[in-house]
């Protein structure tokens, strides 16, 4: 897996900079891309955690705030700062996607319109999944409840992904299957 800690993705302001200015890369260098937007407030609430005088806290918490219900309202894009986000993390499309609070996806991962990755059990509320490095989820794709997705998995659309997946696997339908792997020619 990716290795993530909530602390692994915290920042200086330095790095808050090079952090955001590195998903501007990702997103084709377009300021205008809604997935570079809603990364860009996701990177910024992030960032006001660290700040620990509350006084001093509180004019950012509200921006971020009215900033994280835009991105969600117009974009239909719901990234919570307490989910863990690696770097390099490309939002395709816009509309639909919702990323559960305690997710965690790592680097270089790119993600569809009417993704959602969440909880699947109303009993175990926290339980969210964990993503590797370089997964690609399909348009419409539901990932599910406390599962791990290795690196280098491809997720197809309209998936509905409730287990384990290992590293490099492929997976399609509902709920999702492992496809065998490719012989090379």
């Amino acid at each position: 897996m990716s290795g993530l800690t909530p602390r692994s993705v915290r920042w200086p302001a330095a790095d808050l900079q090079r952090v955001i200015a590195e998903d501007f890369r990702c997103h084709d260098r377009d300021w205008t891309l809604p997935g570079f937007r809603a990364l860009a407030v996701y990177r910024f609430g992030v960032w006001r955690m660290d700040i620990r005088q509350p006084l001093v806290r509180a004019p950012f918490s509200i921006l971020y705030r009215a900033l994280f219900r835009r991105v969600r309202n117009r974009y239909g894009i719901e990234l919570p700062f307490s989910a863990v986000i690696g770097r390099r993390v490309r939002i395709e499309h816009q509309g639909g996607i919702v990323v559960h609070g305690n997710a965690s996806i790592g680097n270089d991962c790119i993600i569809r319109q009417g993704v959602t990755i969440g909880n699947r059990h109303l009993d175990r509320p926290h339980d969210a999944p964990t993503i590797g490095d370089r997964v690609n989820i399909g348009a419409g794709a539901k990932i599910l409840g406390a599962v791990r997705l290795g690196s280098d998995v491809s997720v197809g659309a309209n998936a509905v992904v409730l287990s384990d997946i290992p590293p490099g696997g492929t997976v399609v339908g509902a709920p999702a299957r492992l496809l065998p792997p490719r012989e090379s020619e």
